[in-house]
């Protein structure tokens, strides 16, 4: 049985998260220990993130942004392999869409210039704008 090209990209970046979740809990474990923080029911997100150095808290924002709009990555590109529409220009646009997610989470757990990752982020979102185009185009 043939599978869709297509999948491998959504594995990818589905693995991906995995590595964002490991780095998170790689930095954010010791931070607390080393701040000697009590993990208080009580307290909001916003006091929890107060006493975490900006550093650690980088990578489990950038999990988090790995929940977010790669969500209608996963929908977009799972549509297009449904309909058959994986051919060299989807399977590409789906590739670049995964290498963006990935220069993007590396630019926000590292230096977090802004403008830099908010760039990859357009850049990202212009890719998957292409991919919705298409899948739009066979559906409707």
């Amino acid at each position: 049985m043939r599978h869709s090209p297509l999948l491998a990209p959504i594995v990818a970046l589905v693995l991906w998260t995995f590595v964002m979740w490991a780095w998170l809990y790689a930095t954010r474990i010791p931070a607390m220990r080393k701040a000697r923080m009590a993990l208080d029911p009580e307290q909001t997100k916003e006091e929890f993130n107060a006493q975490i150095p900006a550093r650690a808290r980088w990578k489990a924002d950038n999990y988090n942004h790995l929940h977010e709009q790669p969500t209608l990555f996963y929908a977009v590109a799972l549509t297009l392999a449904m309909l058959g529409a994986d051919g060299a220009l989807e399977t590409a646009l789906a590739w670049g869409y995964v290498a963006l997610r990935v220069a993007h989470s590396l630019v926000q757990s590292t230096t977090n210039v802004m403008i830099r990752r908010f760039s990859i982020f357009v850049a990202a979102s212009l890719v998957l704008l292409a991919l919705t185009i298409r899948a739009a185009v066979l559906v409707f």
